[in-house]
């Protein structure tokens, strides 16, 4: 989210590639006035509003399964259930950690979800770190009533809001250099779960979101290079292999568990995904 700390420099140099790939091809299509679009032009267009509409499905599949979380997690906070709540917390994130861009494009939606301590003023911070800090440092659900009321009342806004957020190519590959964005600038770090050190939850849903969309675009990216497509499938294998290590049960080890060495190779694995990633702006307005 914007409110997040540095972004690495590769994955800012696979954004610049991105954007800059999608800028070039902006004058070409400037010139061309009203000429007819070629047919291939015209099923290529057909092909990817489909994949927006498919991963709208997506992102409402998400978004029903994230409230219905949120409740048991809202609830388990109010009855005054440490252990419980505990429990609930990082599996209920991911859901939301994969769809993060979309709730990013809704104003106010995504601060109140989701802002760190430090990242609003201290009146207006509410949601998941809020309860995160009670849960963790205080060991106690006290006082957290209100800000579980509000957080299953803000997930219920976002499912609302969801079905009718613009959804287009842009925003598809812009949202998968993003999420790798939130895993380099704050979950491969440590920042995200400062007080729960479930950031390896967020890391995998952040990384399993990019996976989906990249997934939705590969048939069309393949017509137009079969080798970027190749190395983007790959080079997420490789990430999803280096993070297999660290799963423990349905979940994963806590962040203070991994040596420094450990974070560094899961670093290299996003900086080697992120380069390639952000070539199917490019690709795909070529």
């Amino acid at each position: 989210m914007n409110h997040k700390g540095c972004i690495l420099s590769s994955v800012l140099l696979g954004s610049a590639l991105l954007f800059g790939g999608c800028a070039a091809q902006t004058t070409p299509a400037a010139t061309q006035g009203t000429e007819a679009k070629k047919p291939a032009d015209a099923a290529d267009n057909a092909a990817l509003k489909q994949a927006a509409e498919t991963y709208r499905k997506y992102v409402i599949e998400q978004c029903d399964l994230f409230v219905k979380s949120t409740g048991e997690f809202a609830a388990a906070v109010k009855a005054g259930d440490v252990a419980k709540s505990q429990t609930l917390y990082a599996p209920t994130r991911m859901f939301y950690e994969r769809i993060e861009p979309i709730a990013e494009s809704l104003g106010e939606l995504d601060p109140n979800l989701d802002a760190r301590e430090g990242d609003v003023d201290e009146k207006e911070w509410r949601g998941f770190h809020r309860i995160e800090k009670a849960l963790w440092t205080d060991k106690t659900t006290k006082g957290q009533e209100i800000y579980a009321d509000q957080l299953l009342s803000d997930s219920k806004l976002l499912r609302a809001k969801v079905e009718n957020v613009e959804i287009d190519t842009s925003m598809l590959v812009t949202g998968a250099v993003e999420l790798l964005n939130e895993v380099s600038s704050s979950k491969v770090t440590g920042e995200e779960e400062r007080y729960s050190h479930t950031d390896l939850y967020d890391f995998a849903a952040n990384v399993e979101g990019a996976n989906k969309i990249f997934d939705i675009l590969k048939p069309e990216v393949e017509k137009k290079d079969g080798v970027l497509a190749k190395q983007i499938a790959d080079r997420f294998n490789d990430l999803s292999t280096a993070l297999a290590p660290y799963k423990k049960g349905d979940g994963y080890v806590l962040y203070t568990e991994l040596t420094p060495d450990q974070t560094k190779k899961l670093s290299q694995a996003l900086d080697a995904l992120a380069e390639p990633l952000s070539q199917m702006g490019k690709v795909l307005e070529g």
